[in-house]
């Protein structure tokens, strides 16, 4: 099972005005204090702010910082207490109000403005908050494209088999590698591929900080021979991106004490050196991007009689399946993300009323004309509705939902722009009947701003879907078409029966902030309001 990832750091800035007065003869001293949920109604302090005296409508300048995940709920509670002695505990200060909510709205938001509330529907007189979300990255990439020309030949059958190495000085004055070339065999004027690196992770966002380049003759045992070294900086690189090559003299320090006609060891030549825009997710979503949520729920006869106990549609004395489970902790995280939380759902599979003919792509709610439910809990009020109504038949085709979507999400991109994304959620037993025309309708979505997760529910055999997912490499149609990027994710349920309810959520979830990155970044599309790299 795939960990979740720390998508980045975000920096929240946080405000408060009309706070509560809570000392006699003066205003109030606040400070603001930022817990993260860890369940069970239970709170870990992240950060605080620094506490400002005698302001009833303070502004923090002290940022707190919390690691984000897209795939987790990461419930948060910002509560804001008049500081009246040295102790840290909060226990004895007065409260003035607090916030709880989800880093999702407020990263999706950008900017929140809110009552504080001294409990649940008590609010702390006229006090609000405001926060504040900036992703901390420097966002800027290089890109460089290499060759050399004239190297020494160090192998004594052949010619060198030269790469290079990259190092940045660390603030200790060592020399750390940043990034390492492929190795290209027996060849004296190599041309390596064109490589992109973070400007944070290359030179410290620090354009004048030495960078040392070593170029060497690989061998398979580890003992490389050096061929040759030079020293430069991003300034000097940056000189390519003017038209005209940059070069260097590929320099032994051996070879230069030892002979004395020693020119160079080759000539390493930069052909091009850009300094581009890096956009993350967060960028993509701050800046508008909306995440369109669709749900396709497999109601075909190999589920078994939904009155059935052993039916896969059966519900629980606690009114829940692992349908519901499925749909409830993916579409919780995902919500947050879409502004006026309208879902589409559908069913496929079954024979539906009023004729009973089978369909493979009905909406949930029996409305063609506006397939949509009013959040999360319109979902599941739609599919516990549908349940009763419809017979489970087959067979399982994907392609028909997949296809759908794949409609909506095309018009979308005719914008050319970052404003919507589609994540289309499938929940199945597994045995899919129509593989062939789901790999192509896969593969023409790759093209498009479109994510496709499926969660296996049951024991059956999920090699199909395992197939599905690009994980296993490139997926490639019948026609031998190949995807253009990987945007499937599959997850067996039965893989969480004993976790918490989140960890499904950040296993199906994990890849989707790359797939977004990847589609816009394939297209050259920047966030909305923000100009294209060059």
């Amino acid at each position: 099972m795939m960990a979740a990832q720390c998508v980045t750091k975000v920096e929240l800035s946080i405000s408060c005005n009309n706070l509560i007065d809570k000392d006699v003869g003066s205003k109030s001293d606040p400070l603001c204090v930022l817990l993260q949920s860890v369940g069970d109604d239970k709170w870990t302090e992240l950060d605080r702010t620094e506490r400002i005296k005698n302001c009833q409508d303070p502004e923090f300048s002290k940022k707190l910082l919390i690691d984000y995940y897209f795939e987790k709920v990461q419930n948060l509670k910002f509560g804001v207490y008049d500081i009246d002695n040295k102790s840290v505990d909060l226990g004895d200060d007065d409260y003035l109000g607090g916030l709880e909510c989800s880093l999702g709205q407020v990263v999706s938001s950008k900017k929140i403005t809110r009552p504080l509330q001294l409990k649940k529907g008590k609010p702390a007189g006229k006090g609000t908050i405001t926060i504040t979300a900036e992703e901390i990255k420097d966002n800027r990439v290089i890109v460089l494209e290499i060759e050399a020309q004239g190297l020494d030949k160090k192998d004594l059958f052949g010619k060198s088999d030269p790469f290079l190495e990259f190092f940045k000085q660390g603030e200790d004055g060592k020399w750390q590698l940043v990034h390492r070339t492929e190795v290209i065999k027996n060849n004296l004027n190599p041309s390596w591929k064109k490589f992109t690196v973070s400007l944070q992770t290359f030179c410290s966002s620090d354009m004048n900080k030495p960078i040392k380049v070593h170029c060497s003759d690989y061998d398979s045992d580890g003992s490389h021979d050096l061929i040759g070294i030079f020293q430069t900086n991003v300034t000097e690189l940056q000189k390519a991106s003017l038209g005209s090559p940059v070069t260097f003299d590929c320099i032994h320090p051996e070879k230069k004490q030892k002979k004395k006609n020693y020119k160079n060891s080759g000539v390493v030549k930069i052909k091009s050196c850009k300094i581009e825009a890096d956009y993350s997710f967060l960028d993509y979503v701050m800046g508008g991007c909306q995440i369109n949520f669709t749900v396709g729920i497999d109601f075909t006869g190999s589920n078994g009689d939904p009155r059935s106990p052993d039916s896969l549609h059966y519900m629980s004395k606690d009114g829940l399946n692992q349908y519901l489970s499925a749909i409830w902790s993916v579409g919780m995280v995902v919500q947050d993300y879409d502004t006026d939380k309208f879902f589409p759902a559908f069913g496929f599979g079954a024979q539906i009323p009023p004729n009973y003919q089978v369909s493979h792509e009905f909406p949930l709610n029996f409305n063609p004309s506006s397939p949509f439910c009013q959040g999360v809990q319109g979902i599941v009020e739609a599919y516990r509705s549908a349940l009763p109504q419809v017979r489970l038949y087959g067979p399982t085709n994907f392609s028909p939902i997949i296809n759908h979507v794949a409609r909506i999400a095309s018009d979308a991109a005719q914008q050319r722009n970052a404003s919507q994304y589609f994540v289309l959620l499938i929940i199945t037993d597994g045995e899919i009947t129509d593989l062939d025309q789901t790999r192509q309708s896969i593969v023409s979505a790759s093209r498009l701003p479109m994510s496709i997760i499926i969660v296996g529910v049951g024991e059956a055999d999920f090699k199909a879907m395992e197939f599905l997912d690009g994980d296993n490499g490139v997926l490639k149609s019948l026609t031998g078409e190949a995807a253009a990027r990987d945007i499937v994710q599959f997850v067996p349920f039965r893989d969480f029966a004993k976790a918490p309810k989140e960890a499904l959520a950040q296993s199906v979830l994990a890849e989707v902030p790359n797939q977004l990155v990847s589609y816009f970044k394939m297209l050259n599309i920047p966030p909305v309001n923000l100009p294209p790299t060059k």
